[in-house]
């Protein structure tokens, strides 16, 4: 018979409801016999003891709140009950003793990748255009719209301009508005023959448009030159063109210091115009678009090669979360990070806002005290950074994460830092430095999204695994985002967004081993483009640069 209920961790005085219980119901566990005296929604949690006013809230074996009031056994957990609390961390003894899991049916398996001069290897070939400051916008759309027409790229969005021209059309036929409402409008891509593209080695052209480059800090100004520099020396990269206006803080100059800090042997084309000194747009949109038409000539001229898995690095992400994500889908990706490290991959855990209340384990997992010391120095500096502002990091979980269960950050905490397995910690960065390190990394980053998962692919992550509760449609520009759901419901009602359904270990059809092994067997198809991330597919192109101020 399938558990209605799972208690994590033996020390945990809080349990997960798997499915709905109801008021009055006795549910029996491992841990007990429980005598339900509230509703408790699947995802959420009810008390396992009479817990007083003040008394630890313990889930996943940490700390994770405190009872506001008096909660009884068999009463459900909520904020009105419970309020967020994480335990106090300092540098301690190292850990990083781990059970290194069976890679045999891996270890002579390869990926179909793009080799690039610097030894790396992507598992995609695209040219970006960027603009250093947010001036060039409007050039960058404009070259954007000649180059997806006049390549031949697949516009994702043009089935809705043809639905558009359909509904134009029954207007002017005279079709009355309720008719309109109840036809079904035409699905199909109009643009469906624009697939035979003039550069079929190329998967694209990318454009970073943003809202920096002028206006802020120094330090602005230098991170955001160091993230695009981090997209420009991407494995996924075959080359770029930068438009600059002249004057910014961002200067051209200051973008191509941090190009050579990232690759000192950088051999990419790189073309750079400077709209001031060129003088008119048009000439400097001529020089800009046939200067990168050559570039896409050279940048045609590379084809997938097999790479060892070792080459891989995969940025570990969530979003939309619920409360089975620390019990699904973030265990199974972590299942599939431990793989990848024992085959000698790279790992990047970020969002530093949902690692609250597990600083103490990261930190001892950490390789060494400096790596420990560099953890604790950034989470601390961030921590104070929020409550300076009056928005500490215990403001994190969104309205849709507490509605589905995880009503304080060290419950969301404790279980998105599931996604990073058991390994060691072999290295921590701060925004926006790059991963240059076999192993788990800790980035740190906002937990939003966008922004984490935009300094991750610019941190050197090829492939992006996404695990989400609620559904979310992030995607990125130059790094496919898979999409892992946490529960079935969720895969079957946004199938079109998701691409792996983890809810099997909820239902226990499957194991958190036997997901994780899955995970990776998708990761190996997608490296090699045998398969496409739903993202991508649709266009989600998602690109937000961290401006280094507080953004939980």
């Amino acid at each position: 018979m399938k558990s209605r209920t799972l208690k994590i961790n033996s020390t945990d005085n809080i349990e997960v409801a798997l499915s709905d219980l109801k008021v009055g119901e006795s549910v029996s566990t491992d841990s007990g016999t429980y005598n339900l005296i509230t509703d408790v929604q699947a995802k959420h949690k009810f008390a396992t003891v009479d817990l007083q006013e003040g008394d630890d809230v313990i889930m996943y074996g940490v700390l994770v709140g405190k009872a506001t009031k008096t909660i009884k056994k068999g009463e459900v957990i909520a904020t009105g009950n419970v309020s967020h609390a994480a335990n106090n961390y300092k540098l301690k003894e190292r850990k990083t003793s781990w059970e290194v899991p069976e890679t045999s049916s891996w270890n002579d398996k390869t990926f179909m990748g793009y080799h690039r001069e610097n030894g790396t290897v992507g598992v995609a070939n695209y040219w970006l255009i960027i603009p250093l400051v947010f001036c060039e916008n409007k050039n960058v759309q404009v070259i954007q719209d000649a180059f997806m027409k006049g390549l031949g790229y697949h516009d994702n969005d043009s089935s809705y301009y043809s639905q558009v021209q359909q509904l134009v059309k029954m207007h002017r036929a005279g079709i009355s508005k309720e008719d309109i409402l109840s036809i079904d409008l035409d699905m199909t891509n109009a643009d469906a023959e624009a697939e035979n593209r003039v550069f079929p080695n190329i998967d694209g052209v990318k454009f970073l448009t943003h809202s920096l480059g002028c206006g802020g800090t120094k330090d602005d100004a230098i991170n955001l030159c160091g993230l695009l520099a981090g997209y420009i020396t991407h494995p996924n990269v075959a080359g770029a063109t930068v438009l600059s206006l002249g004057c910014q803080n961002a200067q051209i100059p200051l973008l191509k210091q941090q190009i050579a800090k990232r690759d000192p042997n950088f051999s990419k084309p790189l073309y750079c115009f400077e709209q001031q000194e060129v003088g008119s747009e048009s000439e400097l949109m001529k020089r800009a678009i046939k200067q990168t038409f050559t570039g896409l000539i050279e940048a045609n001229a590379y084809k997938r090669k097999p790479a060892p898995l070792s080459k891989l690095c995969i940025g570990l992400e969530c979003g939309g979360s619920d409360g089975f994500s620390g019990i699904s889908a973030n265990p199974a990706l972590g299942y599939t990070s431990d793989l990848l490290v024992a085959l000698g991959s790279s790992v990047i855990l970020s969002e530093f806002p949902e690692l609250c209340g597990v600083e103490q384990e990261l930190s001892d997992r950490c390789i060494d005290e400096h790596v420990a010391q560099k953890f604790m120095t950034l989470m601390t500096a961030y921590h104070e950074r929020a409550k300076a502002v009056g928005s500490g990091f215990d403001s994190n979980p969104s309205a849709g994460n507490i509605r589905d269960g995880l009503i304080t950050d060290a419950i969301k905490s404790a279980g998105a830092a599931k996604k990073a397995g058991t390994s060691p910690v072999i290295d921590v960065l701060d925004y926006p430095e790059q991963v240059s390190k076999p192993g788990l990394t800790l980035l740190c980053t906002p937990g939003s999204d966008i922004e984490s998962t935009t300094a991750e692919v610019g941190a050197g992550a090829t492939l992006v695994f996404f695990t989400t509760g609620l559904g979310t449609p992030t995607g990125n520009p130059i790094a496919p985002v898979v999409k892992i759901s946490t529960n079935t419901t969720l895969y079957k009602k946004m199938n079109d967004i998701i691409d792996i359904d983890a809810g099997t270990i909820i239902t226990g059809e499957e194991t958190i081993k036997q997901v994780g092994e899955r995970i990776l067997d998708y990761i190996i198809e997608i490296a090699s483009g045998q398969l496409k991330a739903k993202a991508e597919v649709l266009g989600h192109n998602d690109f937000i640069p961290w401006k280094r101020g507080i953004s939980l």
